[in-house]
């Protein structure tokens, strides 16, 4: 039969456009040669319409770096590890440049940039010396986008997100040969939501069993961070990293600012689950002489004054406390990493007019990462290269309507069809993000068995939301990252014999 005509007017179908290079970095003393695979895939639907003879359809054009070691002969013993970030509405950037790729931002010991214009150098930490990495920007980030004709909006909601995301790593892993290869999930903020919700859709949807999952700045019970009166659950759960960002900027009693950080929390955390948790509890039944007892102990605790707190009933939300801790200062302190400070024009404002910490990393890691993926890669595209959108404040929740998102159950169900599924946890003591004892007490409610408790290894960072930036933290976690992916794919292979090579130079890539 002739060839149905197509319309004159009929837009040629999206296509993948990739582009391929070759590099060399040194990791922990050795060279590692490795190629990069940059650019987008078509995600296609098959369509839903009984008899149709559309097949499948171009749903949307994702945007991925993918780096595989150049010395592994064997990839099906060669771990594969999929990254991305949170916000929702956030790119891949962040541990992207930030820890686990092969280049990342410099930035001095404390997470502080450069003066502009920002640069790049080699990632002594990256990840890549033990695991392929494969970074991916959710649709509406980064260089991702629904096709022409689509709804913009379809894949903006946790379940068509994770579908989404499901999809490009089922289709990576197929095209490039890596369904025998040991596999992780890695993602940060509500990447790691993302991340609590594919390990439940790649079992049940593809039959894709992980080795293991690596969470950083966990958000699994949204209940545990969402302020709201009648709800006094973030109250107790936040008030542990107001602590260590009290300790931090000095503004606490002698006595207590002497002590270790650790030791300082240890005690806090008691206060915070036992007699402040029942202060709340009681509401306006508290007894006098008990509510003077906790006024007296959040001051001490918090920093502030015994006034202030009187005046917010004991409760302090996450935006107040960043605003009045400092303001004898006419200074605020920052969400994502309360180490950091700004000013705002209005000191005496009831919230900060932005957040000092995501000023410090903002513009160091947009620039590097459009030079690098032009110069570097060879990509080019003239779309903005989305780093963070907000998303977030249109994200459809629908399948939780009248109730806080909990993709911790899903993680639970996930750990007991695949026993062997092992989770990594990092938390930074200055996050205000994910506090740090939120995501304690989530994983305390998992509701595992006993047997299933070993899966679960917990590390603490002193530094925020990015722990990565401060320096000391990222050596930390290179070390606790590549030990927990050892134990967890006790088989893998990471290089071939006699990898240490000559290494090659950097070239610029070309398509």
């Amino acid at each position: 039969m002739p060839e149905e005509s197509k319309p004159a007017d009929a837009k040629p179908a999206p296509q993948d456009n990739l582009v391929i290079s070759r590099h060399a970095v040194r990791i922990g003393g050795q060279e590692v040669s490795y190629t990069v695979t940059c650019g987008t895939i078509v995600l296609k639907e098959e369509s839903e319409k009984e008899g149709s003879s559309e097949g499948e359809k171009p749903k949307a054009s994702v945007f991925f770096i993918a780096y595989t070691r150049d010395d592994v002969p064997d990839r099906s013993r060669r771990p594969v590890t999929f990254s991305f970030n949170g916000g929702p509405g956030s790119s891949s950037v962040w541990l992207h440049l930030g820890v686990l790729g092969p280049r990342r931002v410099l930035m001095d010991d404390d997470g502080n940039p450069t003066p502009p214009p920002y640069r790049l150098v080699d990632n002594e930490h990256s990840l890549l010396d033990v695991s392929d990495l494969v970074f991916i920007d959710p649709v509406g980030t980064g260089y991702s986008r629904m096709v022409p004709g689509e709804k913009t909006k379809e894949y903006h909601g946790y379940r068509r997100d994770v579908e989404g995301v499901g999809e490009f790593i089922r289709l990576y892993t197929s095209r490039y040969g890596r369904w025998t290869s040991p596999k992780f999930l890695i993602g940060e903020s509500y990447g790691t939501t993302r991340a609590a919700g594919l390990s439940g859709h790649l079992q049940e949807r593809h039959g894709m069993y992980l080795n293991g999952i690596m969470l950083v700045s966990s958000i699994l019970d949204f209940a545990t961070a969402r302020f709201a009166p009648g709800h006094d659950l973030p109250h107790v759960l936040f008030l542990p990293t107001y602590a260590a960002t009290a300790w931090y900027h000095e503004k606490l009693p002698p006595d207590l600012q002497k002590r270790p950080l650790r030791a300082f929390l240890d005690e806090v955390e008691a206060f915070a689950g036992g007699e402040y948790l029942r202060a709340l509890f009681q509401g306006s039944a508290l007894p006098e002489a008990e509510r003077e007892g906790v006024l007296e102990k959040l001051s001490r605790y918090t920093g502030l004054s015994r006034e202030y707190l009187e005046q917010t009933n004991l409760r302090v939300g996450i935006y107040r406390f960043c605003k009045e801790l400092l303001r004898s200062e006419r200074k605020t302190v920052g969400r994502l990493d309360s180490r950091f400070t700004g000013h705002d024009r209005d000191a005496a404002g009831e919230n900060s007019e932005y957040d000092p910490s995501y000023a410090t990393i903002q513009g160091p890691y947009t620039a590097t990462f459009n030079q690098y993926v032009r110069e570097e890669l060879g990509f080019e595209s003239d779309l903005p290269y989305e780093v963070l959108t907000g998303l977030y404040q249109n994200w459809s929740y629908k399948e939780y309507e009248n109730q806080y998102l909990n993709v911790a159950e899903t993680l639970r169900k996930a750990m007991n069809l695949n026993p062997y599924l092992k989770v990594f946890v990092g938390s930074g003591y200055y996050d205000l993000a994910t506090p740090y004892f939120a995501t304690d007490y989530t994983f305390a409610h998992l509701g595992l068995e006993p047997h299933l408790q070993a899966n679960l290894q917990t590390r603490y960072y002193e530094a925020g939301h990015m722990m990565y930036v401060h320096r000391a933290s990222l050596e930390q976690m290179k070390h606790d990252l590549a030990a927990f992916m050892a134990a967890a794919a006790p088989g893998a292979t990471t290089s071939g014999p006699g990898a240490r090579g000559k290494g090659k130079p950097r070239p610029k890539a070309k398509p």
